[in-house]
């Protein structure tokens, strides 16, 4: 489903837990982190989609989060031509985004990475909220910097120290990467080894709007 400028609908999903750092992952045999996203299907609103999405590549369930913003406008950023399946070429250019900022309430042991038979990651981490974009596919980057300003005003504690926004990861503990138990991957490694896999954890309010933002060009 495409608009007429050749762009798909998608929502993004920024998830902080208690301390505002932020829902980390890394996307399955690669060396790319990102945020959770995906597609909005025919006839589903952004919020439908976000939690569907939600579900099927973190696990969570609506009871585990609480909504805090959204973006008010769409993000846009364009797909370079070699990442684009040949029959999509000429007429797909890349996602239209709604970002929401969502708190989690519920547990790090309810997050199941393996929720689906189709997983986008395989470690997760928690991160400041200032990510580093360096370990972001770079045509992402530009999105991520204008979701995290126009919703860093909503964090529920106001804490600005510390923008990592192009720096390295840190490596302390709590950023260790996790795998989809919930438990801290050995070491400051960044990624698994090749074909890792793992098995699954066995386990209305109105949105405030913020303030709009230019697009991705």
């Amino acid at each position: 489903m495409l608009d007429r400028d050749g762009f798909r609908p998608n929502v993004g999903i920024i998830l902080l837990n208690q301390k505002n750092q932020v829902f980390w992952g890394k996307r399955i045999r690669t060396h790319s982190w990102q945020f959770p996203q995906g597609g909005i299907d025919r006839g589903e609103s952004p919020e439908q989609a976000m939690f569907r999405e939600l579900h099927e590549e973190i696990g969570l369930m609506p009871e585990h989060v609480r909504v805090v913003a959204r973006t008010r406008d769409w993000l846009r950023y364009e797909v370079p031509e070699r990442y684009i399946r040949r029959d999509a070429r000429g007429h797909y250019k890349g996602q239209k985004q709604i970002w929401f900022l969502l708190q989690l309430v519920g547990q790090d042991h309810n997050l199941n990475l393996r929720a689906t038979n189709h997983p986008e990651f395989d470690a997760w981490r928690w991160n400041d909220y200032w990510v580093p974009l360096d370990v972001v596919v770079e045509f992402k980057r530009g999105v991520y910097e204008m979701a995290l300003r126009e919703l860093a005003r909503f964090l529920p504690r106001s804490d600005h120290r510390n923008r990592y926004l192009r720096s390295g990861m840190r490596t302390r503990d709590a950023d260790h990467p996790h795998d989809s138990h919930g438990s801290m991957l050995p070491g400051p490694a960044m990624e698994l080894p090749p074909g890792a896999t793992f098995e699954p954890n066995p386990q209305a309010r109105p949105l405030p709007l913020a303030s709009k933002g230019k697009h991705a060009t």
